[in-house]
């Protein structure tokens, strides 16, 4: 049965119709991809082309107003393709494979990468669609899936900056902050820094209430305690809640994680960067994969805890 496209109700226009006029190919709908494509057709970018490996959330975003097409489609059609895909393989085949997108994109397009992949492997991306005139930014973001729903996420960005001020409406309609951090590879990097940030965060975290858990006060109330103070953190205040009530429901998944964390210390070991702690968290991380836990999310770090102490957190 073919897919026709519904207009949806304009609820939030941008404020550049111009590009809001654009036709824009939206490629991998998972936890993340599906949520950002939503968001863009409620800001007003009903034209709207999706793809996904599996037939189902191209059926819900085409309900929803958009069109679903074909992977040259969306390459021969758009002015600005977007990807939401799970490493640097998956953007390279998507992008660069036989008969890929870029095969298909005429000059003065832009791409649009939102995958956080590693930084070398963006510039490699890039370098091949600039001989077909196509610009790139790679816009990795920060969030997971909550902010992803309600389009507050962070989009860390690199690229040409020209190409950057194009585009920032429609990163903006999925996102509440867009920060252009430099050159292609900028926004990855940025990430992989995020990424160990977080990483640490949920360890120390994990390890810091099982100490308190184990020395006879109640995590919750230590969480309560220093939450405002200088401990304090948006990583507290969302991975906390989670390991004291034993909800390991992902809305970032350990597996990705270790994905990033691998992507930095690739990164980290080709520039001379020392990432001792980094290493460290993801062995932990490693180890819950090892023990059924690669589908949980990033919090279940406290879980690997638990085994050692043999205490669930609050309970």
């Amino acid at each position: 049965m073919p897919y026709t496209k519904a207009r949806t109700k304009n609820n939030h226009p941008p404020q550049n119709l111009e590009v809001c006029n654009m036709k824009i190919g939206f490629i991998g709908l998972g936890i993340m991809g599906k949520p950002m494509a939503k968001n863009l057709l409620k800001a007003g970018y009903t034209d709207l082309l999706v793809n996904n490996r599996s037939a189902a959330p191209m059926e819900e975003l085409a309900a929803c107003g958009a069109t679903a097409a074909t992977q040259q489609e969306i390459g021969d059609q758009c002015d600005v393709v977007i990807t939401m895909l799970p490493n640097s393989p998956q953007v390279k085949e998507v992008m660069l494979g036989a008969d890929g997108v870029a095969a298909h994109m005429k000059a003065g397009a832009t791409f649009i990468d939102c995958s956080s992949i590693n930084p070398v492997a963006s510039k490699e991306i890039a370098a091949a669609l600039a001989e077909k005139g196509v610009k790139m930014l790679d816009a990795p973001v920060s969030g997971g899936e909550p902010k992803a729903i309600d389009g507050t996420l962070s989009f860390m960005v690199g690229g040409d900056e020209e190409a950057f001020n194009a585009c920032k409406p429609i990163l903006s309609a999925m996102g509440a902050s867009v920060v252009h951090c430099g050159e292609v590879g900028a926004g990855n990097t940025t990430k992989l820094a995020n990424q160990i940030i977080v990483a640490c965060n949920i360890q120390a975290l994990a390890e810091a209430l099982t100490l308190a858990q184990k020395a006879g006060v109640d995590p919750a109330m230590v969480f309560e305690a220093i939450k405002g103070g200088l401990a304090g953190s948006t990583v507290m205040n969302a991975k906390a809640p989670m390991m004291i009530a034993g909800n390991d429901k992902p809305g970032f998944k350990i597996d990705l994680h270790i994905k990033d964390l691998n992507n930095v210390l690739d990164c980290a070991h080709s520039v001379g960067a020392p990432v001792p702690m980094t290493a460290e968290v993801q062995e932990i991380l490693q180890w819950l994969h090892n023990h059924e836990g690669g589908q949980k999310d990033h919090s279940a770090i406290a879980q690997y805890y638990e085994y050692l102490t043999g205490i669930k957190l609050g309970r």
